[in-house]
């Protein structure tokens, strides 16, 4: 265990002096492996390319660079104006809209950070222009965006896949209904505050308005059915389901909705080259340290600690997922994955806890941390996403958002106390 606390401290330090988190993963792995009597820097080195050397991983700049390509074409906005039609003569309508988008986004993106960039740009000034307070309307959409990384296809699902060697596939299908159970507990939420607030929004369209935006909408809602489905029933593996995506995306903007051209591929391609090599700079960080996990028998030593537990798995999940959540709200959900699957996934096969469910699980517990304080950043995304100009403090945001965490939480303890909610859809699913 010391060579775990050297790791923690470590981690923790550096962090704090604001040093990028995959810099700060390499020194960690260079802690460690002194801490262990070794000075091999070429086994960092060696681990830190295989780490990213995997076909699955391939997903992440798939799905990344689709997300570029539908934000820049168009298909983002088609969501909301179909989502507005279903539930926009609703009372606070624009609440379900942006939760019945984000439900149709996720199944395009598999990212909370461009769920709440994408759709706050679009939802957060239609709301504000409607009455809404701002504070609450980016606290809400910041709550809704979690939903993304839970909903097929998933790009932390992708990471906790090859970081434990569990199936993406069956992985991304455990998070399709609770993140759905997730964002109608939201939309109940919503429903009382719409009413606290006293808002009363509501928007109607003619026949000849709906058979328009329907007919506008419809390629851009066929994409999730396609990536889910074909993942569902194995017509393409998650990486391929990226290629597709990316594809669809460049045929459907470029020639049916004439929003996206050729001259535009330069700068999406820039745009998601630097967000994956962050994630993936992050991976191999993490792949470095954690093989001194391994050499420091870490996830035994975790085994031993936690030993008296194993025969109460509802009791060792409670510790676990108090324990995640606390890391959740200071670091972000793929190197929490990295960093603890390995340790974790051994303890619970060891009490018998269906490794799937508890994927579910971790993955939600983890997404809940992306819109807590101090790191928080989803938050930091929805309050920038509006582009008005007017800065927020977090303050006023937090406070309109408790409402939503009080039911992620809830339902966070709900799946620990009756994993059936999991595990029922699952079996059906797959």
């Amino acid at each position: 265990m010391t060579t775990f606390i050297v790791f923690l401290v470590a981690l923790f330090a550096f962090m704090l002096i604001g040093l990028p988190l995959a810099f700060v993963l390499i020194i960690c792995a260079i802690f460690m492996m002194l801490s262990l009597n070794q000075s091999d820097v070429m086994v960092i080195a060696q681990n830190m390319v295989s780490g990213t050397n995997s076909f699955a991983l391939m997903a992440i700049p798939f799905f990344m660079l689709a997300g570029e390509i539908m934000d820049r074409g168009g298909l983002s906005l088609r969501i909301v104006k179909f989502a507005k039609l279903i539930v926009g003569r609703i009372r606070g309508g624009l609440g379900y809209t942006a939760i019945l988008a984000t439900i149709v986004f996720s199944g395009l993106s598999g990212s909370a950070v461009a769920d709440a960039a994408a759709l706050g740009a679009i939802l957060i000034p239609l709301m504000i222009k409607s009455g809404y307070k701002k504070s609450r309307s980016v606290a809400f959409i910041a709550a809704g965006a979690i939903v993304a990384p839970m909903i097929p296809p998933s790009i932390p699902m992708i990471v906790m896949g090859t970081s434990t060697g569990l199936s993406i596939t069956k992985l991304f299908m455990s998070g399709l209904v609770p993140g759905i159970i997730v964002c109608l507990g939201l939309m109940v939420a919503w429903f009382f505050v719409v009413r606290a607030d006293n808002y009363d929004d509501r928007e109607t369209f003619t026949w000849k308005e709906a058979k328009a935006i329907m007919l506008d909408s419809f390629p851009a809602l066929l994409m999730p059915i396609f990536i889910v489905g074909g993942i569902r029933f194995g017509i393409f593996t998650p990486t391929e389901a990226g290629a597709f995506a990316v594809v669809y995306a460049l045929i459907i903007c470029t020639f049916y909705y004439k929003e996206f051209s050729f001259k535009d591929i330069g700068s999406v391609l820039v745009s998601s080259a630097a967000s994956t090599a962050t994630i993936m700079f992050i991976v191999a960080g993490a792949t470095a340290a954690s093989i001194y996990f391994t050499l420091a028998q870490i996830p035994a030593a975790m085994a031993n600690l936690l030993g008296g537990l194993i025969e109460h798995p509802t009791l060792l999940l409670l510790l676990i997922n108090i324990f995640l959540l606390c890391m959740g709200m200071i670091m972000d959900c793929t190197p929490n994955i990295l960093i603890f699957a390995p340790v974790l996934f051994p303890i619970i096969k060891k009490a018998g806890i269906d490794p799937y469910y508890f994927a579910c699980l971790m993955n939600f517990n983890l997404c809940i941390g992306l819109i807590t304080p101090p790191v928080g950043v989803v938050l930091y995304v929805a309050m920038d996403a509006s582009k008005d100009g007017e800065k927020l403090s977090v303050g006023p945001v937090v406070k309109h958002l408790l409402p939503f965490l009080a039911v992620e939480f809830g339902l966070l303890f709900l799946m620990i106390f009756f994993p059936q909610l999991i595990t029922v859809p699952l079996k059906w699913l797959t």
